[in-house]
C-alpha cells in the first residue's frame, strides 16, 4: 500500500474498476462523481470517502487524481485539476480534439505536473515482449504490422454519442500500442468502414466495422481492423512480420476463433467477455505505475504527447472515410 490518498473522479464501468484496485493500493481512495449515487455504491463497496465533484476539484490532501469520466469531460477537467498541483492520471483519449489535447497539455505543464494518460496496453506482457523483442532484432527486420479490436458487443447509445467514433475510441489503443511496439511513426491512412445502416453509429456519423491501411516511416506498411459486431468473444490482436519471424499478441486459449483444420481444438477456454477481463492485470499494473508517478519513484509512461500523436491518426481516419481519399497525418 502506498500510503497515499488518490482522488477518483468518475464512478462508472471503468472507474468502479479502478476504484477496486486503488482501494487496495491507495492510503486512502475518495470517490466523487456528478451522479453522488454511483459514487455512494464505489464507494461503500471500497470503504471509501465520497466528495462532490467540485469538492474534489478543491481539495487540500490528495497526493494524485484519477479521471475516469466520460471522454468529452477529460480536457476540461484536467485543466482544472491542475491547479491541484498533484500528478494526474487520464483516461484515454484526452480529448476528441488536437486544440483541447494541446489547451490540457499546456495546463499540465504550467503547473509542473506529470499526467500519465491510460493506454494500459503498454503494460500487457505480451505487447512488452513484442517491442523488446522488435528491438533486439529477434524478428529481424519489420516489414508488416496487423492489428485488431474487435468488441463481442455495441456500448450503449449514450456511450456511442460521446466516444468520439471508432477511431478516437477504440482504434486509437492500437494506433498507442504500434508506435509504442515499433518506434515508428505512421505517415498515411486510408481507411473504409460501414455503419451497417444502424442509427446508433449512423446518427453519429461513426463506423460499426473499419479497416484502415496505414503506411509507416521508412516504408512498413501496418493495418488495423475494428468491429463492434464481434460476437464469438472480445478479440484483440497484433502480429509482426518480420524478416527472420513472426511475433503474435493475442493468441492465447481465449481467443474467439474457431480452426477448422482436422484434429485442431482451439481455442481451449472460453473467450475473452470484453476489454475489462482481457486487461485486468494490465489496469493494475498500470495503476500501479501512476502510484509510482505518484511516490517520485518513475517518470511517466504514457504522456499526452503519446495520447496527441495518437488523436492524429485517428482524426487522419475519420477525414479518410468522410472523404474517402489516402489522408497524410500531419
Amino acid at each position: 500500500m502506498s500510503g497515499k490518498t488518490i482522488g477518483l473522479l468518475g464512478a462508472g464501468r471503468i472507474g468502479a474498476m479502478h476504484a477496486g484496485i486503488l482501494a487496495k493500493k491507495a492510503g486512502k481512495l475518495v470517490v466523487a462523481d456528478p451522479a453522488s449515487w454511483r459514487a455512494r455504491r464505489v464507494a461503500e463497496l471500497h470503504g471509501a470517502e465520497v466528495r462532490s465533484p467540485e469538492g474534489m476539484l478543491a481539495s487540500e490532501d490528495l497526493d494524485g487524481l484519477v479521471l475516469a469520466t466520460p471522454t468529452d469531460t477529460h480536457a476540461g477537467l484536467l485543466c482544472e485539476a491542475a491547479r491541484l498541483g498533484v500528478p494526474i492520471f487520464c483516461e484515454k483519449p484526452v480529448a476528441l480534439d488536437v486544440e483541447s489535447t494541446r489547451r490540457a497539455n499546456a495546463a499540465a505543464k504550467e503547473a509542473n505536473i506529470p499526467v500519465h494518460v491510460g493506454f494500459q496496453r503498454r503494460f500487457d506482457a505480451a505487447y512488452s515482449a513484442a517491442r523488446e523483442r522488435l528491438a533486439e532484432g529477434e524478428i529481424g527486420d519489420l516489414r508488416r504490422v496487423h492489428m485488431g479490436t474487435l468488441d463481442q458487443a455495441p456500448a450503449a447509445r449514450e456511450f456511442l454519442a460521446a466516444s468520439g467514433g471508432i477511431f478516437k475510441d477504440c482504434l486509437i489503443h492500437d494506433f498507442d500500442a504500434l508506435r509504442w511496439v515499433t518506434g515508428l511513426e505512421v505517415e498515411e491512412v486510408v481507411v473504409y468502414g460501414t455503419d451497417l445502416g444502424l442509427p446508433d453509429f449512423a446518427d453519429f456519423a461513426d463506423a460499426a466495422e473499419a479497416v484502415v491501411l496505414l503506411r509507416l516511416t521508412g516504408g512498413v506498411l501496418a493495418t488495423a481492423h475494428s468491429s463492434r459486431f464481434n460476437g464469438a468473444g472480445y478479440d484483440v490482436r497484433m502480429e509482426l512480420h518480420g524478416t527472420k519471424g513472426t511475433d503474435v499478441v493475442g493468441m492465447d486459449e481465449r481467443l474467439p476463433v474457431r480452426s477448422l483444420e482436422p484434429g485442431v481444438a482451439y481455442p481451449r477456454q472460453e473467450p475473452w467477455a470484453d476489454f475489462i477481463a482481457r486487461f485486468a492485470d494490465c489496469y493494475e499494473r498500470e495503476l500501479d505505475a501512476f502510484l509510482d508517478v505518484v511516490s517520485g519513484r518513475a517518470p511517466v509512461p504514457a504522456t499526452i504527447d503519446d495520447a496527441l500523436a495518437s488523436l492524429r491518426i485517428a482524426i487522419a481516419c475519420g477525414t479518410s472515410l468522410r472523404e474517402g481519399r489516402p489522408v497524410r497525418v500531419s
